[in-house]
């Protein structure tokens, strides 16, 4: 099959995957359509979510005999009120809307932009709600871990990796042998994070031990071509590795079955490391900023979210009470 025809089976599934109101509105409202959410929006999650909530609007309004000029604020307000999703979905669906709509007034297939003026309920989070796993917790899932093994010696890298660098597990997921790069006086790991953001992360000593073996048992496996995936999953005889990249899907699975085994609740994801990694520098003194730097948020709030002190000063104040 050449290119153009590759090209042509693409565009023909997006276009049979239209809302009917897009459709309807001719060619501009489908260029738009697939302006934004193809070419506009690059993060695929970004995309699903966006592309599922404008979804919902436009067939609660077809269920609704409202085509997609009728769409006014009162009815995007509607909408919004019988969504039964927490408030901060609410606000995310809004901001899809939003983004959606303008790029509709851009094309010119609507005048106005309905969701503009729409508000949601105010929402302030002053701590994050991922689980926090303990330093003892977590000094006790990697022991438990056995590392004599190449399964448990992925493994506990790969766990050693979200606790000493504070990595999201996306980016830990996607890195490959070349981002394991030895600079001289040390070895650092280069992450792409959100946004593409790309950065290095110094890589301690007694990971670096953890990694030095993992390196050479699975590049006997592997090779050592800089584009293999650094971790990927086991084969089906469950007796090496295989070329399968293990996904942000696979490390939280392979944690649940680590934390169980170890017998700490499996309630914990891989954000439980963002949180107490934070948690511990902090307690620590290390300057808000320099942790700041080290999750990679842009915003120094941000990193607040994950701090977890004020929780324990509200326990011992709780305690404290005499009844």
């Amino acid at each position: 099959m050449s290119n153009k025809d590759k090209i042509a089976v693409v565009i023909r599934e997006q276009t049979s995957h239209l809302p009917n109101l897009i459709r309807q509105n001719g060619d501009s409202a489908r260029f738009a359509w697939e302006e934004f959410f193809y070419a506009v929006i690059r993060n695929e999650h970004t995309r699903r979510a966006y592309m599922g909530y404008a979804r919902r609007l436009l067939t609660w309004a077809e269920e609704r005999s409202i085509s997609l000029k009728q769409i006014s604020p009162a009815l995007v307000g509607q909408f919004l009120d019988e969504l039964t999703v927490s408030l901060p979905s609410k606000k995310l669906c809004l901001a899809a809307l939003r983004h959606f709509f303008d790029i509709l007034v851009t094309r010119h297939v609507i005048v106005l932009n309905p969701a503009l003026s729409v508000r949601t309920d105010r929402y302030s989070v002053l701590e994050g709600k991922t689980s926090e796993i303990t330093p003892a917790q977590a000094r006790r899932l990697l022991q438990s871990i056995d590392d004599t093994v190449l399964k448990g010696l992925r493994d506990k890298v790969t766990i050693s990796i979200l606790i000493y660098t504070a990595a999201r597990v996306g980016a830990v997921s996607k890195l490959r042998l070349r981002d394991y790069i030895d600079t001289g006086d040390q070895y650092c790991f280069r992450f792409v994070d959100k946004g593409g953001k790309s950065r290095e992360i110094p890589v301690r000593h007694d990971l670096q031990q953890l990694m030095k073996r993992y390196v050479e048992w699975s590049s006997l496996q592997l090779g050592s071509e800089p584009n293999r995936p650094l971790f990927t999953t086991l084969r089906r005889d469950r007796k090496g590795l295989s070329a399968q990249p293990l996904n942000a899907g696979d490390v939280r699975r392979m944690l649940k079955r680590r934390l169980s085994q170890a017998g700490i609740p499996i309630r914990l994801s891989p954000h439980s490391f963002r949180v107490t990694t934070i948690t511990d520098l902090l307690t620590q003194g290390v300057p808000l900023e320099d942790v700041q730097l080290l999750a990679g948020h842009s915003d120094p709030r941000t990193t607040r979210l994950y701090d977890r002190r004020k929780r324990s000063v509200n326990r011992n104040i709780v305690e404290r009470i005499s009844i």
